[in-house]
């Protein structure tokens, strides 16, 4: 066919095809990457061990053995945390800015992290909670709650929930400082929690959060039109039959779910609710289908690659994820937005 007989409808679907050949190869790269890097969870770490131990230890584990019980007790449920709290973050990132067309919107602009610590500093403060797998269901309570307030004053309106969630920050941030001022004990016990990491917890934890994650990501999946619809604007998401405030809210409840569960398993984690949409739409595109089944995948490597990183870059020791996530996204954003690359809602 010569240059001179391609109508516009061939040349439109030769395009089609070609965004539909290179999201393919876009996911099938970031499976294998989450595949590599949840395999370097489990093989690297500061106690090393030999890959033919750790393959022993899936196939035929040995009660007493120490390299065993590492990878079996230690490793394995660190890394599928940081699948869920990773998956939780990401997608829970592409929800809050498509909601509030906000950019940098993330778990920390609507009052998420700083509900679930102020409830952690009380559950410890005045429960006496100490343990890492106690902090889970207050932490939980305490984003879902700072969630449903930021919505239910925000009245589902992209400026009003990003000032309402400002609001709540500067009126929870006061208040868990004084707590943790009047006790050191508190303090000392909170510090841990706060930086953000995935050891400490254990499936059982993990198994009980897992309905919550698995309804916040179907939910969000569900959304992807209606947020393809709101990208558009208001009017023209109402003139295309939407109801905007019931996805507003219905997107509200899928952030209590996904923030919940993250924040609940690996503590308030910045940055990869933030960098991963970014990253997600500059790849497929902003279509909300497409980058919130990317952000599932992205959302782990990020997290499990910050946690296999902190475990190297300090000798004998490691480095939290949340300190590492810090690391890797500042720069990316600081990168993105110097060079006008923000990828648009």
């Amino acid at each position: 066919m010569s240059a001179d007989t391609i109508t516009p409808a061939v040349a439109v679907g030769a395009v089609l095809r070609a965004r539909s050949r290179r999201t393919a190869l876009v996911f099938v790269l970031a499976a294998a990457l989450l595949a590599a890097v949840a395999v370097a969870s489990i093989l690297v770490g500061v106690r090393g061990i030999d890959p033919a131990a750790v393959w022993q230890a899936f196939t035929h584990p040995v009660a007493d053995d120490v390299d065993h019980m590492v990878v079996l007790q230690q490793r394995l449920p660190r890394t599928l945390i940081g699948l869920a709290a990773g998956a939780a973050l990401g997608v829970a990132g592409v929800v809050i800015q498509g909601v509030t067309r906000n950019p940098i919107a993330d778990p920390g602009l609507l009052g998420v992290n700083s509900g679930a610590s102020l409830a952690v500093v009380l559950a410890i403060s005045f429960l006496g909670v100490t343990s890492a797998v106690g902090f889970v269901w207050f932490a939980f309570a305490g984003a879902a709650l700072a969630a449903a307030v930021v919505f239910s004053f925000g009245h589902a309106q992209p400026v009003q929930l990003a000032l309402v969630g400002a609001a709540l920050v500067a009126f929870v941030t006061p208040l868990t400082t004084l707590v943790l001022l009047r006790d050191q004990e508190t303090f000392n016990s909170y510090r841990f929690w706060v930086i953000g990491a995935l050891t400490g917890r254990d499936l059982g934890v993990l198994a009980w959060l897992l309905p919550f994650l698995g309804a916040g990501l179907v939910l969000a999946v569900f959304l992807g039109h209606r947020l393809n619809g709101l990208a558009l604007g208001d009017d023209i998401a109402r003139g295309l039959g939407q109801n905007v405030r019931a996805t507003r809210l219905l997107a509200g409840l899928a952030i209590v779910l996904l923030c919940g569960v993250a924040v609940s398993l690996a503590g308030p984690i910045a940055l990869v609710g933030l960098v991963v949409p970014h990253a997600a739409r500059r790849l497929v595109g902003s279509n909300h289908h497409t980058t919130t089944a990317l952000a599932v995948l992205l959302g782990p490597v990020m997290l499990l690659g910050a946690d296999v990183i902190g475990r190297l870059v300090v000798p004998n020791a490691e480095l939290e994820a949340g300190v590492v996530c810090a690391f890797i996204g500042a720069p990316v954003l600081i990168a993105v937005a110097r060079g006008r690359k923000v990828a648009a809602l």
